[in-house]
């Protein structure tokens, strides 16, 4: 009995160590470093948009979801490429399925407040759907934040490419050089370009593609200009120096503008915000008195102009705080 007993405890513990290791070993083959490598590249490179059909299909299968049957249903949403490009140039990890998936369950956590605001429940699933489109908030503004890291990072990379120019590399090599010495994201977007001409993708192709993952106005100045070179002829290490003043000088001038405009930004996040808070402290404080306001028509009325009137006045500072350079 005792032998029973002491093999089914240690039959048990090898269970449990087995189930352990093969969930680590599930969770590393999908979730590890090495997997997120090759999901990042394979995400890198059908964002680019030169490639084939066939190739094209088998990498969007990759991004979109990794379940078949929400893959398809995926793929009939309109302008599903579109939301993946945005995920790539935001360089989050999340699929469209997973960002999709976080929308709805913020949504659903909201909607669940609906017994505890005494509000009309129209309002509460207007609510809920303005918070579930947080997590796609989020990925704008880490887009937002990460193509204005690249365009930091771009006087540098064409200084570099013009000096290994100089020096005698090829413009491939020197792409390399920069992919290898400057820091992401800027150098992961160069070390892509390298190594789709190593793949065998023509240089015209691989410039074209960085330029669709990165829709950089400057960046783009920088492609045309090397475009043009190939077709004309020409000094490139003076044409990239010419660039690269060009960028730092508009870069100084932007960031002049935005002190000097930070006031009126301000204002613009204070004058639109502090409504809503205080309809919402006094909410908590004493619903009786904002109920007025969806039980009278009149009330309806009133916040649907000031509605239209704070949008109105939120465009309009937009419009006069936003300087392009």
């Amino acid at each position: 009995m005792n032998f029973i007993f002491y093999a089914f405890i240690i039959l048990l513990f090898a269970a449990v160590v087995l189930c352990i290791e093969g969930a680590y070993l599930w969770w590393n083959n999908y979730h590890g470093p090495a997997a997120k490598r090759i999901e990042a590249r394979l995400r890198s490179l059908s964002a680019g948009g030169q490639v084939s059909a066939e190739t094209l299909s088998i990498l969007k299968g990759r991004m979109l979801s990794n379940t078949p049957m929400l893959q398809r249903w995926l793929l009939m949403l309109p302008r599903v490429g579109g939301l993946d490009r945005w995920l790539e140039q935001s360089g989050s990890t999340w699929s469209v399925a997973q960002l999709l998936g976080y929308c709805g369950l913020v949504a659903l956590c909201a909607l669940a407040l609906v017994p505890l605001l005494p509000v009309p429940p129209v309002l509460v699933v207007l609510g809920a759907l303005l918070v579930g489109s947080l997590p796609l908030w989020h990925v704008i503004a880490l887009r937002h934040k990460r193509l204005k890291q690249l365009e930091t990072q771009l006087p540098d990379a064409v200084d570099m490419i013009s000096r290994a120019l100089r020096a005698g590399h090829s413009f491939s090599g020197a792409l390399g050089m920069v992919g290898q010495e400057v820091k992401d994201p800027m150098g992961r977007e160069f070390r892509t370009t390298f190594e789709e001409i190593n793949y065998g993708v023509a240089l015209d192709e691989a410039m074209t593609n960085m330029a669709m993952r990165v829709p950089i106005n400057d960046l783009r100045y920088f492609v045309i200009a090397v475009l043009i070179q190939r077709e004309s002829g020409g000094n490139l290490a003076e044409i990239l120096d010419t660039i690269g003043n060009l960028v730092r000088e508009r870069l100084k001038l932007f960031d002049k503008i935005k002190v000097l405009s930070a006031e009126g930004r301000l204002s613009a996040w204070i004058l639109g915000l502090l409504p809503f808070a205080t309809a919402g402290l006094i909410l908590v404080v004493n619903p009786d008195f904002m109920t007025v306001l969806w039980q009278d028509p009149i009330g309806l009325k009133m916040v649907g102009m000031a509605l239209g009137g704070m949008t109105l006045g939120v465009v309009w500072m937009r419009r006069i705080i936003r300087i392009r350079v």
